[in-house]
């Protein structure tokens, strides 16, 4: 049996009892930690592994999570990936088939960029507007690559925001889960690998990859989702 929130070698949590079998995957990039109480509520029944992508790089991180797979859990896996953690978990079961045995994508980015300008329009008609100001600035400032300390503010604040336009119907938490120290490489984790993901879409690179997943796969998108 493990304990709550152990400390291993890859920046990882645990819950529930081994073998871990299921890995949470954050979205962000950068938001690590955000997928803690799926993991925390998955973990009263079986062993997951939640670890936290530090990478600054899109390979980057589907290396850490390939590694975190084969030396923390027990694969093939089921992968739940968040957002960008949809698309990450996508990299890695069309990179390593023989790692993931199924996929949960939830709320996964548009994988075309024809629907991009509907995400944005989405978001921003929820929001008042002066925080349509805020929103649009703050994005703006990501993809400047803001100094490390500026950038973690501008991401949180943006995650913020984000909630408000993307979320439904929150749940209240009855439990807590301490803060990941990979947090304070936030904004730095998103500014190195967003622009990077964003222009495989771009550029038409991305949906090949996702043509090579061999394994089952469910999509989890609700109407009121931002993205079409």
């Amino acid at each position: 049996m493990t304990d709550e929130g152990r400390a291993t070698p890859i920046p990882a949590r645990t819950h529930g009892i081994e073998p871990f079998k299921v890995v949470v995957v954050h979205g962000g990039p950068g938001a690590a930690g955000e997928m803690g109480p799926v993991a925390r509520r998955l973990g009263y029944s079986r062993g997951v592994l939640e670890p936290m992508q530090s990478a600054a790089t899109v390979y980057g991180q589907v290396d850490e999570l390939r590694t975190a797979v084969e030396s923390l859990a027990i694969p093939p896996v089921v992968l739940i990936g968040h957002s960008w953690g949809a698309w990450l978990s996508c990299f890695v079961a069309a990179n390593y088939p023989q790692l993931v045995r199924k996929l949960i994508l939830i709320a996964a980015p548009a994988f075309e960029e024809k629907y991009v300008r509907l995400l944005r329009e989405n978001r921003l008609k929820r929001l008042a507007p002066e925080e349509r100001e805020e929103f649009i600035y703050l994005a703006e400032m990501l993809n400047r690559r803001a100094e490390a300390g500026e950038a973690n503010a501008h991401l949180g604040r943006l995650g913020e925001l984000a909630g408000k336009t993307d979320t439904y119907d929150p749940i209240p938490l009855d439990f807590d889960l301490p803060r990941p120290s990979i947090s304070d490489k936030s904004g730095e984790i998103y500014a190195g690998v967003w622009p990077e993901a964003a222009a495989m879409r771009r550029t038409g690179e991305l949906l090949p990859i996702m043509t090579r997943i061999d394994c089952p796969l469910v999509a989890i998108h609700g109407e009121y989702d931002s993205t079409p």
